[in-house]
């Protein structure tokens, strides 16, 4: 039966809930008092939590998914103890506060993803749920024993991302998911009947849920605990709780309106409510010494709870050096010894190169697993004879998300911010467009993911220009965070892969479809990958001019400097799989890479979009692609070492009358154009 400290404790946070964004002059009241209750009944009653051990690993986890109502999360955060003051409150949605307008994981305490963008927060949740499911079966219950719980909104639903992400946690049985629909019937347009009358109920069951409607008990904290353990009882489907509740309740003129989701109250309607509350009107941010001294009882509570889970933990008679491995996001001591390395003139696309190093080093990097979006073989995500992740076997390493590309980034990036996975996934690097919300999330939150981007040049050839990726490289590139390595070839991939593991944050690899050779050298200096940019062949103490290649371009470079040295003309060649790791790099390592008083082409099979900063003219272009065979297209784009070495020639202006193909016509030999066909996506 609830108390009344319990109900005082709700209403108090009902009263942060309008004071703060009030004081900010923006925000989301409403949403934030109506959920008081479940918050309340959530933190109180039901997670295993413990705020003074915020990333205690047994934990439960709680997603506020419509991220906008934060102020609901901070008040928790501040109330039960994990760590946020009355004045971080009070500092809601300041410049530096710890408080900003939606939560930010890593920034503060107790926000296990950062939400916002709506339908995100639904997808970490069930990339959480996998990541649980596998460490509890892969290890022990001893270990991992916990739930994932998720607030989601109208707006969460409507997004194309949730339903993907329903759908594969349906498939996938996650019965350790509990979402609870807030089913408040407003957005900020207006009533969700403007543009939305699915039955959201049918749809979740038809996806694999248990769905509960449990109608209109928003402020009835006992019968929403009864709801919530009902939905953890459940073991062989996710839950979803569909609770009717009222935006803004009770603000006696604003409960039920739009106005209650995207703005402050008013002064007298904040007046007015409290009124009906029963709480000082006179005073904001009232928090009574009871109300707090109640609420901070999570924190003995949290501690005993995980006591018992380093005991059990203790007890455990398993492979301990695996596990910490696993939470600790790292391979096992001397793990980068298995590396591959692959000999000079043997030819491999970097997919098959990416697909050989994951088989060599996943024994001995624990939490490693990969996957693909229905393209697992074809972007070199899959390890022959690794389980595959299924209902039937929540330990396997191998995971099919489907044509669900929204989903797999979003998910991996909940895999990793629940701890002890480290996610690769794989599509085509031209879909790397339906991912970028989930891309620039990860970059946010540095989630340690490692995402896989396969037939990353027109040299993918007869799918033709949809399937082509121009633009996408100077796109991810303008992420901030986000590591983007290209390698030049196998052992530049193999090195890739060590830099992403052994580093912070989400990284991108860039990989072939077409083979390219091994070159010679890269398997003793392929290492200065983790440096962004090396000298792969110096040509002479004192070059003419810089050839510097990205991915299978680089031996492009190299032959076009074996044309110009036969000329007298002597090019270095630098390979630079990663712009970042090079800006990363001391001044001194730049200048000895590229240094500004030789003239330096670049060469890339992509847009010319940024390359002004490194190199003083680049071998590249600026319309679409075309269908035809890889090499053809690329040849006629002007990607040979012929036409490589006439621009480098040009560039040093050097007089040779030679009227070489500069790349900007997209025809055959016998001048008519390419035709523009092709569907073979998974050639």
């Amino acid at each position: 039966m609830t108390t009344d400290i319990e109900e005082l404790g709700i209403n108090v946070i009902r009263g942060l809930a309008m004071d703060a964004p009030q004081r900010a002059g923006n925000g989301h009241p409403g949403t934030a008092m109506a959920l008081a209750p479940l918050a309340h009944v959530l933190f109180t009653r039901v997670m295993r939590h413990d705020p003074s051990d915020p990333d205690w690993p047994d934990r439960d986890r709680f997603i506020l998914s419509c991220g906008h109502a934060s102020i609901l999360l901070y008040s928790m955060l501040y109330l039960t103890g994990y760590g946020l003051t009355l004045d971080d409150i009070k500092a809601f949605r300041q410049f530096g506060s710890k408080t900003p307008g939606h939560p930010e994981v890593h920034h503060t305490k107790g926000v296990e993803v950062t939400t916002g963008p709506l339908g995100q927060g639904v997808a970490n949740g069930v990339g959480m749920g996998m990541a649980e499911s596998w460490l509890r079966n892969r290890f022990s219950p001893d270990v991992a024993d916990h739930h994932t719980f998720v607030i989601c909104s109208d707006g969460d639903l409507m997004e194309g991302v949730s339903h993907e992400a329903a759908s594969l946690a349906g498939h996938l049985q996650l019965g350790r998911l509990v979402y609870i629909y807030d089913d408040n019937h407003i957005t900020i347009d207006g009533p969700t009947e403007l543009a939305f009358t699915d039955d959201t109920a049918q749809r979740f069951e038809a996806y694999g849920w248990d769905v509960d409607r449990v109608g209109e008990i928003a402020n009835d904290p006992d019968a929403l605990e009864v709801a919530v353990r009902r939905a953890i009882s459940v073991e062989d489907k996710p839950s979803l709780i569909v609770l009717r509740s009222h935006i803004g309740w009770p603000a006696p003129n604003k409960t039920d309106t739009s106005e209650a989701h995207g703005t402050a109250l008013g002064d007298d309607e904040v007046r007015a409510t409290k009124e009906i509350l029963g709480i000082p009107t006179d005073e904001t941010f009232w928090v009574p010494d009871e109300a707090l001294n109640f609420y901070r009882e999570c924190i003995p509570r949290g501690q005993a709870f995980n006591a018992e889970w380093k005991a059990r933990v203790k007890a455990w008679p398993g492979d301990k050096s695996e596990y910490q491995a696993c939470l600790e996001g790292r391979g096992l001591t001397g793990w980068h010894e298995k590396l591959p390395t692959f000999a000079s003139g043997e030819e491999l696309a970097t997919r098959a190169a990416l697909s050989q190093v994951l088989s060599a080093i996943v024994d001995v990097v624990p939490g490693l697993n990969t996957g693909g979006a229905d393209l697992t073989d074809n972007t070199g995500n899959f390890v022959k004879g690794l389980p595959v992740l299924s209902a039937e076997n929540p330990a396997g390493r191998l995971i099919h998300y489907g044509v669900r590309e929204h989903a797999m980034g979003a998910a991996m990036n909940g895999m990793a911010m629940h701890g002890g996975v480290i996610p690769f996934g794989g599509t085509f690097f031209v879909f790397s467009d339906y991912m970028r919300p989930a891309v620039r999330l990860a970059a946010i939150s540095q989630s340690k993911v490692v995402f896989c981007w396969s037939h990353d040049s027109v040299g993918l050839g007869e799918d033709g220009p949809t399937h082509q990726p121009v633009e996408q490289l100077a796109a991810i590139r303008a992420i901030p965070g986000l590591r983007v390595i290209r390698p030049a070839d196998a052992n530049e991939t193999a090195h890739a892969v060590r830099v992403a593991l052994e580093s912070d944050g989400p990284t991108a690899l860039l990989l072939s479809r077409q083979k390219v050779p091994v070159l010679e050298g890269t398997v003793d200096k392929a290492a200065a990958v983790a440096k962004g940019a090396y000298i792969l062949a110096w040509g002479a103490e004192d070059p003419d001019i810089i050839l510097l290649g990205t991915g299978s371009e680089v031996s492009v470079c190299i032959e076009a400097a074996d044309l110009l040295a036969a000329e007298g003309v002597f090019a270095r060649v630098v390979s630079m799989p990663s712009w970042e790791l090079l800006d990363a790099a001391d001044d001194a390592y730049r200048a000895l890479v590229l240094p500004v008083a030789i003239p330096t082409l670049a060469v890339e099979a992509a847009a010319s979009f940024g390359w002004d900063r490194w190199s003083d003219d680049s071998v590249t272009f600026d319309h679409f692609g075309a269908s035809g065979a890889g090499t053809t297209v690329l040849e006629r784009l002007g990607y040979t070492a012929t036409n490589v070495a006439e621009r480098a020639r040009q560039l040093l202006g050097l007089d040779t009358g030679d009227d070489t193909d500069d790349g900007d016509e997209d025809t055959d030999d016998t001048g008519e154009e390419i035709e523009r066909d092709g569907d073979d996506e998974t050639a």
